[in-house]
Parts: structure tokens; C-alpha cells; sequence
């Protein structure tokens, strides 16, 4: 009997200290795991400056992010990746969460190809920020530039306004004579007298028209010029809750801007390699509203259909479940 008690005792005990143990272990697993799922170790960002993203300037020279995101020990790295393929190629590989500042046509482009990416928000419209320049004083109108040469970046916001200007005159594409190049290129070819006209935006486009080069014509009335940002989907799963505050920072950004302050223009001058006076005019182009609305959902729905036509893209996507708030 005393055998059996003592037995009996040792049983108890030991369920005990391990019902306590194992009561301990997973409050601690609990709050890791909640800990792992609310936020990552770091978050990785592309940063792209030209043509005036404001808000990325600010928020890279003034830490907003890093600031955000200090309390949880986030790690926010900024990449200097500016050409799309290069973004959606980072993003697909798992290197980059957010594409901030991607254009709205390689967005297309690398969704129609699989690559996992959600529209997070517009990041910028800027159709006046578009255009197409001349130092040919015959060429006043998209008319004119029938039988051109014309330089430019191809699968842009800049080839899509060179077409539908066209389209408007009844012409296509294969009625000039279209060289892919990129803005720089394009600036330089037009100064050396090899093409006829050149896309271009953002500083090259007003330093182009500042060298004495005039406009033939820009995105008005032909298209919004939209820009996005994209977050991997695979990340906005993960992380929801970074992802509002990604948003918060950005929102919190805008509401800096609409002050206007000299502070701000000399920050963003100084980055962009431009005048403040500079800053301003062009500033004026922009707008960075990140809401976005059904006629942003049109634009794009028209940028898809451009890039189909122009066989830049083969299948298409449904823009609407591409759109993180809509999904």
C-alpha cells in the first residue's frame, strides 16, 4: 500500500511540473509565432529618384521608414534597382518586398508573366511629365512626326503616348521610324542630329526644353502616366500589419508635401541635381495622391490593351485582383 501511494505521489508530481513546463513552452512558442507573423526581420525597398519621386527622396533622407518600423528592430534597406525588369525580376526572386515607383506597364507586363505582385497604391500620375521633343521647328503636331525618326524607351508610358498620338491621326507605330533607346540616349541622339524627335521625362525632359528643344506634345489628354507600388504577395500575406504601415508612412509623407515647405523643394533639389526653382516647376506636374480610383483602373485597363496590341504582353490579367484593397 505504501509502495503504491509513493507510486501514485511520483505520477502526480511528475504531471504536474510537466503540465507547468509544457504550459510554458507554448506561451512562448505562441508569442513567437505571433511575433514571426505580425512582422519580418527586415524589409527590403526599391528606391527610385527620377523622374521627381518626392516621396521617395524624403523618405529615404529623412529615415520614415526606418523610423516606422524601429520599435520592432525592422532593418530597412533601401536598392537603387530603376528599370522595371529589374524590379519585378528582384521582387520574383524573393530579394525586394516593395517596388516603390514601378511603372504601370512593366507592373502588366510582370504580372501577365507570373510574377506573384499586388498594386499596393498609385504612386504618382504625371502625364504633363511625359513628352515628346524636337529640335525640328516643321514638327508641330503628331502629324508631323510621320516619316521621323524617333528615339525612346520601348513598353513605356512614353512609347504608349508616341502611339496614341498617332492613333489619333489615323497613323500607327510602323508609320515612323521608332528606335528603341533609353531617355539619356534619346537626349543625346536628338543633340547630335541622328533622330527627328525623343521621348523623354521628368529633369531631361525640362533640360530639354530649357536647351532650346520644344515640345511637339505630352501624356495630356492621351494618358494618366501611371506609376505604382507593388508589394510581393507572398509578403502582404505574410505581414499585413507592415503592410498598413508601409501605407501609414507613405500617407504621412503626403500630408509633409502639402505644406510646400522651402525645406522640402532644397531636400529634393539637392538629390535630383536640380535648381529649386526647377524642383518647383515640375513639382507642379506630379500628382502623388495614392488613392486609387476607377480612372486609374481604366488607365491601366488601356495601358493593357496597348500592350497587347503592341505584343508586349501576351496573356491577359485581370487588373481589379491585382489590386491589394480590392482582393
Amino acid at each position: 500500500m505504501k509502495l503504491k501511494q509513493i507510486i501514485s505521489s511520483m505520477a502526480i508530481l511528475a504531471l504536474t511540473v510537466g503540465t507547468i513546463g509544457c504550459g510554458k513552452i507554448d506561451k512562448e512558442g505562441s508569442e513567437d509565432t505571433e511575433k514571426t507573423a505580425a512582422y519580418p526581420k527586415k524589409i527590403n525597398l526599391t528606391y527610385v529618384k527620377s523622374p521627381l519621386n518626392v516621396p521617395s527622396i524624403l523618405q529615404k533622407q529623412d529615415d520614415l521608414f526606418g523610423k516606422e518600423f524601429a520599435d520592432e528592430n525592422i532593418a530597412v534597406n533601401f536598392h537603387e534597382l530603376t528599370t522595371g525588369p529589374e524590379q519585378t525580376q528582384a521582387l520574383a526572386a524573393g530579394e525586394i518586398d516593395f517596388l516603390h515607383a514601378l511603372g504601370g506597364t512593366s507592373a502588366l507586363i510582370a504580372a501577365s508573366n507570373g510574377v506573384d505582385l499586388e498594386i499596393l497604391n498609385t504612386y504618382s500620375r504625371s502625364p504633363k511629365g511625359f513628352m515628346i521633343v524636337t529640335n525640328d521647328k516643321s514638327i508641330k503636331t503628331a502629324k508631323d512626326l510621320v516619316g521621323k525618326k524617333i528615339a525612346g524607351p520601348k513598353g513605356t508610358i512614353l512609347h504608349q503616348i508616341l502611339v496614341a498620338a498617332l492613333d489619333k491621326e489615323g497613323k500607327t507605330i510602323d508609320d515612323v521610324e521608332f528606335l528603341n533607346m533609353g531617355i539619356p540616349e534619346s537626349s543625346a541622339a536628338l543633340s547630335e542630329g541622328s533622330v527627328d524627335a525623343a521621348l523623354v521625362a521628368g529633369p531631361a525632359a525640362l533640360k530639354s526644353l530649357e536647351s532650346g528643344n520644344q515640345l511637339v506634345l505630352n501624356g495630356e489628354g492621351l494618358v494618366d502616366g501611371i506609376i505604382v507600388t507593388a508589394v510581393s504577395k507572398d509578403f502582404a500575406d505574410k505581414y499585413p500589419e507592415a503592410v498598413e504601415r508601409f501605407k501609414k508612412v507613405e500617407k504621412e509623407t503626403l500630408e509633409y508635401m502639402s505644406k510646400g515647405s522651402d525645406e522640402m523643394f532644397e531636400k529634393v533639389a539637392k538629390e535630383a541635381g536640380l535648381t529649386v526653382e526647377q524642383t518647383k516647376e515640375m513639382y507642379g506636374w506630379y500628382d502623388f495622391n495614392i488613392d486609387i480610383t476607377d480612372k486609374d483602373i481604366q488607365s491601366l485597363e488601356d495601358t493593357q490593351d496597348f500592350l497587347i496590341k503592341n505584343k508586349m504582353q501576351e496573356k491577359k490579367v485581370d487588373i481589379k485582383s491585382l489590386i491589394y484593397n480590392l482582393r
